[in-house]
Formats: C-alpha cells, structure tokens, sequence
C-alpha cells in the first residue's frame, strides 16, 4: 500500500498535510467509522481522497448537490484521477455504462445522490462492486437539526446493509453538538471517531453593518479590500442588477446563479477563478467545492437563513492564511423578511395535499401506483390545468422533493429564458419592418413585461402557445428566428423537466409527512433565524467568539479583528479627555496649524501630552484636520 504522504505528493503536489488530515485518513485505514467537522476551506476532501487511493476497490461518495459531484470529478480527472458521477437527467444507458466502470473497469470514485441508493440499479450494481470506502459529504444533510435537512439521507444505513466491510468517513463544516449525535445516530455509525477542528477563522475580519444604502457600502469596502471578491445576494435578479452596477462603477464582475445553463456558469466561474473578473456576485447556489484561497472578501447583501450557512459561506474567504473579510449588509426590513422566507418554506400541510392530489390526477395514477416511475413535467401547463398559485406550488413542490415523495430533474430548476437585445425604439421599427412578428412580440410583452428589456426572463414556451394561440413547436421557431435577427437572446431548455415519484403514489389525505416532525423543524429554522438576527445587531461582543459558542466551541479568547473588538480596541485607547480641556485644546490647535504634529504636541501651552494627541485625532476624524502631502497638518 502506498503511504498517505506520498499519494498527497504525487496527486496533490502537496508537501505536507494540514492540521487533522493525517490523524483522519489514518483513522480511515484502520477501518473505523468517523466524523470529521472541519471549517470550510479546512481540506475535508482530502480525508477520505487521499485514503481511497491507498485502499483497493471504489470509494462511493454521496453528495447533495450536481454542481458539486461534477465539480470534485473534474478536479479528481484533472489529477489523473478516474471518476464518474450518476444524477438525474442522465440516460439510462449512460447510467448503465458508468456503473459499468466501476464493476468492470478500475474507476475510484463514484459521486451519487442520496436519492439514488435505493434504487433497483444502484443496489444491484453496488453488490457487485469491490466498495472500500463510503463516503457522506455535507453530513448535516441527514440531521433534523442540521441547516439543510435532506430526507434521502436517512435511506443510506439501509444502503450501508450492501457494503457491510466497508468503513464510512462523514464530513461536514457545520454542525453543533446536537446535529453532531444527530448525525452518528442516524448513520448508524459504530465506534466512531470524532474529529473536529476549532471554529475560529483568525485571519477573517467579522463585520456586520445596518446600511440605508447597501449599494454604496459594497462600492465603500470593494475600493478598500483590493483582491477578488464574492457578493451574495438572495434573488437572480438582483445578482445581475448588482454585477451590472458595479461594471458602471468600473469594478469588474460578473453574476452567477443556479438558472444559468452550465456552460455559462463554467464560463463565469472559470473568469473568476483566473482573476478576469474580480467580483462574483452569486446566489448561495456558488461557491461550494469551489477551491480559490486568495478570495479577500465575502459581502452578503441580504441575512442568511441560518449560522451554519453563513459560516460556510463566509468561509470561502482566507483560504490562503491572509488577512480577508467577511461583512453583513442589512437594514431593519431585513429582520422582517427572514421570517416571512421561513413561513414559505413551510407551506401548510393542506397546500402539499392538494399539490399531491394534483400531480397523481395529472398523470392519472392510482393509488398504489409505481414508484421511480419519471414524467415529462410542465409547471407551467400544471398549474393553469388545476388553476394553482405558482409561488405557492413551487414551495409545495420542493416539500414535497424533501420530503423524499418526488423529485425534481435539473432542467425543472433551469427553465427557458428570453431577453430583448433591442430597447422599446429599436423593437418598434423591426415590428413596423415585420409585422408579421408585430403580434407575437407584443403577446411576450404583455406576459412578462419590461423586465425582457433588462433581466434574463424565465418564460413557458407552453404558456405563451396558448395566448398566441400555436403549437409549442411552432413557438419555438419563432423565438429561434427573433434570435437569429438579433432582436432577443433565448436560452432555450436543454431537457424537458421530470418528475419522479420516488415512492409508490400515496393517499393525499394520508400522506407519509410527519407533521409533528415538520413543525418541530420549523420552529427549529425560527430559533436559527433568530441567532442570525443577534449576530447582525451584536456591537459589543467579539462576532468569532459568537460564531464558536453557537457551534458549543466555549473560549475566553477574542479575535481582535473583528467591527466589534476592533471598536473595543479604539475605546481602549482613547484617552478620556474632559470636555473643557477638548474645547481648549481644539481651540490653540486651529490657531497654531499648519505645522506637523509632533511640534503640535511638543507646544508648551499643552500640559498633557496624550490629551493634546487625543484632541488632534479626533479632530482629524471630524475631518477638521487634514494631512498634506509634505505630512503637515492644516485646517480644513
């Protein structure tokens, strides 16, 4: 077997391991069952990368997300490395021949999503595979106290019973004391070993800033904090709003969000990395498996749902070691919103019932019907057929995913989108010039309004069929056209959404939900919520020594950097200078400027020196004084 060092030097071109790395894969070798809590950045994929490689046979690797699977084999094939990842939207035969490699050939890692264990051919496939090692990345998936509890992740013990002789190695970032035992019991994990580096970032600055105008903040810290920069804002839209913006302001940056097509979202992400762009203004859909350490700052526009999800994402700043920042931006409305974003993730059980009901009428399914059987989806013609509220229907949809009852394909997150390259003038003479295209281009303004002219718009090719009164084929042609002669930009949908139903169809009035279990968790989001609420506006206490205490990490040690220690540090500092002497002092000094400090200081009318340095500071903060450029001090 070749040694964990050496297959670190040869794959990673690494000299050494971090801290932890070492004891972990070791651990891993010698067969037993382990979590490791690492903070983001901490090299967690080294853990189980490195030990696969020094174990004959496949290393299975579950992961939540697409984005991140795709993202970890190509790095793993960029290293020389062979492996494949299965998700949904793949075909059947190409499913078929991956497994192959892993049965047959000498792939290593295999990246699947809970969802996929139990189906027919994972399980079948997986017994005839030689598994060492199984791997549960973002391990707070499975706890219902974990930040993003995903119901599939409780299938995995019942998957464990295929590869009984094969060790599990969880990981997360986050978790606190309680998801942490969530998290072994309910992985079943025997023996384990728990490894957890500290929480405390001491090269990240903590900030949070209550802000009438964001906009001007983010210019303020961006002309401050040179180097690349990741912004995250809630909505889509206000990614390229904000990205836009800031090229006007002739900072360079693009935006990124899970709507893109992939190669577009290659295409940013690459600019970013290679420093083409400096800002990267993104939904919390970025960042994730995303290795760039020299990210200077990460400035949230709006709060976070929770901690966990907020250390994580601040954490993508100072991987390197150096000095980053991680700054909040918020006003009082923001408080407000955090819970409303709570009560819509929540749908009322009679929404999901109804939802239920609707998808088992629209594709005419008994009761008891086939699970894992897949159907072509069309939210749009879905929801008018059954007269449902899109926003309230997509919330019960996605309940309804994790709740383990459907699942969604990728292409239902990545819908069609159109936007006008010609502003209202230039539209209007191509309509006059066509008007053959003169009532199609008006039936797209009236569905979706202006918004075409500044923003990618999502549209139904479906929906707007049915007000122009044509077949979806023809629809797409004309679109096609409009593209063609340069009047709209139109990303068309690569695949047809599909839902699957990942049991056999339910009684909608008795569905599998717990209920008790579902508020339980929403009260949960509520008290998470409410802690991202008294980081925002703590202005006293130390924000890293927060952060730890809320993951159970008790210290007395401040981190010094942060908003908060560093205005403790100045109140410190500052002489406490009475007020009649401040008025004396500031008086003598506007009349003796110009003149550099140290002759200020050394005047012999100032009995108290500190005193007389004190008055000139704050002076100089009140913008009475100001240096020359010879170093003198003159009056304003």
């Amino acid at each position: 077997m070749q040694a964990p060092l050496e297959i670190l030097q040869e794959f990673w071109h690494y000299d050494s391991f971090r801290p932890l790395q070492e004891e972990i894969i070791n651990t891993v070798l010698a067969g037993k069952d382990t979590l490791a809590l690492m903070p983001t950045g901490g090299g967690k994929s080294i853990c189980f990368q490195v030990p696969a490689m020094a174990m004959d046979g496949v290393c299975i690797v579950i992961t939540p997300l697409v984005a991140l699977m795709k993202d970890q084999v190509e790095q793993l094939k960029r290293r020389g490395i062979k492996a494949a990842a299965i998700y949904s939207g793949m075909h059947r035969n190409e499913i078929d021949y991956t497994f192959d490699n892993f049965v047959y050939g000498d792939y290593k890692f295999l990246y699947v999503s809970p969802e996929r264990l139990l189906t027919e051919i994972m399980q079948v496939r997986t017994k005839l595979m030689r598994v060492c090692l199984l791997v549960i990345d973002e391990a707070h998936c499975i706890s219902q106290w974990g930040y993003d509890f995903r119901p599939p992740y409780l299938k995995i013990p019942e998957f464990r019973k295929f590869i009984p002789n094969a060790p599990v190695i969880a990981l997360t970032a986050t978790a606190t004391k309680e998801a942490q035992q969530d998290i072994v019991q309910k992985l079943e994990l025997k023996n384990v070993q728990v490894f957890q580096q500290s929480f405390a970032r001491p090269n990240i600055s903590y900030s949070a800033f209550c802000e009438e105008s964001k906009e001007r903040k983010l210019f303020d810290i961006l002309q401050k904090v040179q180097g690349s920069a990741i912004v995250y804002a809630r909505s889509r839209k206000r990614t390229k709003e904000i990205a836009d913006w800031l090229n006007r302001s002739r900072i360079s940056s693009d935006f990124y969000h899970a709507g893109l097509t992939n190669q577009e979202r290659f295409k940013k992400q690459d600019a970013w990395i290679k420093n083409q762009n400096r800002v990267i203004v993104a939904t919390n859909a970025f960042g994730m498996g995303i290795d760039k350490p020299d990210v200077r700052v990460v400035i949230h526009l709006d709060l976070p749902e929770n901690l966990e999800a907020y250390y994580q994402e601040a954490g993508r700043a100072g991987r390197d070691g150096k000095k980053s920042y991680a700054v909040i931006l918020y006003f009082k409305g923001d408080l407000e919103d955090i819970s409303k974003q709570i009560e819509q993730k929540y749908p009322p059980i009679e929404n999901l019932r109804r939802v239920y009901q609707a998808l088992a009428n629209y594709y005419k399914l008994a009761v008891g019907g086939e699970n894992f059987e897949s159907y072509d989806f069309d939210f749009q013609e879905f929801i008018s057929t059954f007269g449902l509220v899109a926003h309230e229907t997509h919330n019960a949809l996605k309940k309804l995913e994790d709740e383990g009852l459907i699942q969604l394909s990728d292409s239902y997150y990545s819908p069609s989108k159109l936007i006008f390259k010609m502003d209202n003038h230039e539209l209007y003479k191509f309509q006059i010039k066509t008007p053959s295209y003169d009532k199609f281009t008006k039936v797209l303004l009236r569905m979706y309004g202006g918004d075409l002219f500044t923003s990618y718009t999502t549209i139904s090719e479906s929906a707007i069929a049915k007000n122009f009164f044509a077949q979806v084929s023809e629809i797409e042609n004309m679109l096609d056209y409009l593209q063609q002669v340069g009047v709209v930009t139109y990303q068309k949908q690569k695949n047809k959404p599909q839902l699957t139903f990942l049991t056999a169809r339910q009684d909608a009035n008795n569905l599998s939900i717990n209920i008790i279990e579902m508020n339980r968790r929403k009260k949960k989001d509520i008290e998470k919520a409410i802690n991202v609420v008294k980081y925002a506006q703590e202005d006293r206490r130390c924000r890293m020594q927060f952060l730890q205490e809320y993951f159970d990490e008790y210290t007395n040690a401040t981190c010094g950097i942060c908003d908060n220690c560093l205005k403790q540090k100045k109140k410190e500092t500052e002489a406490d200078v009475p007020i009649e002497i401040y008025t004396k002092y500031r008086q003598k000094i506007l009349e003796i400027v110009p003149a550099n400090i140290s002759q200020i200081v050394d005047y012999q009318y100032f009995n108290n020196k500190s005193y007389a340095t004190e008055v000139i500071r704050r002076m100089i903060e009140n913008e009475e004084l100001w240096y020359s450029e010879l170093g003198i001090l003159q009056k304003k």
